[in-house]
């Protein structure tokens, strides 16, 4: 089955699922924030088929989160650190790992905590206005057309 790409929709969201949009993307990411490079560390702490492997991690260098660089020459391996467009997606992570832990957590807890290292305090994924610093929910905000809505 042929899948539908979303990559011109005029939505952010419909964007970024048509890059991010499947669960292996996702932890591929994952692992990559918690500081793994090379192929072959992806497929031992995900399980995952090499060929999925190849095509998630073509993916994300090819829209620019991660960078390939080559760390041998023969046989040719690469690792592929996070760029500054993947590290902008952290905040994103940790707001899906905070809703995962509020909501599909069992009853032993998180399964991970995220630490923040500038205090030592563990910490989750808090969405705030840029402008006031308000809490933002779903009653409190609304979508509105954007310059790059075409009607």
């Amino acid at each position: 089955m042929r899948r539908t790409s979303f990559a011109r929709w005029p939505c952010s969201i419909a964007r970024t699922m048509d890059l991010l949009g499947d669960q292996w993307t996702l932890l591929v990411m994952r692992e990559a924030f918690a500081g793994v490079r090379r192929f072959d560390r992806f497929q031992a702490e995900l399980g995952i088929a090499r060929n999925t492997l190849t095509e998630r991690l073509d993916r994300l260098t090819g829209a620019g989160l991660l960078d390939r660089v080559r760390y041998q020459d023969r046989p040719a391996r690469y690792e592929y650190p996070l760029t500054d467009m993947g590290r902008d997606f952290f905040p994103v992570l940790a707001a899906i790992i905070r809703w995962g832990d509020q909501w599909l957590a069992d009853e032993s807890g998180p399964p991970r905590l995220l630490r923040h290292v500038d205090c030592g305090e563990s910490t989750s994924a808090v969405v705030d206005c840029a402008d006031c610093g308000g809490a933002m929910t779903a009653e409190n905000v609304v979508m509105e057309p954007g310059p790059g809505l075409s009607l």
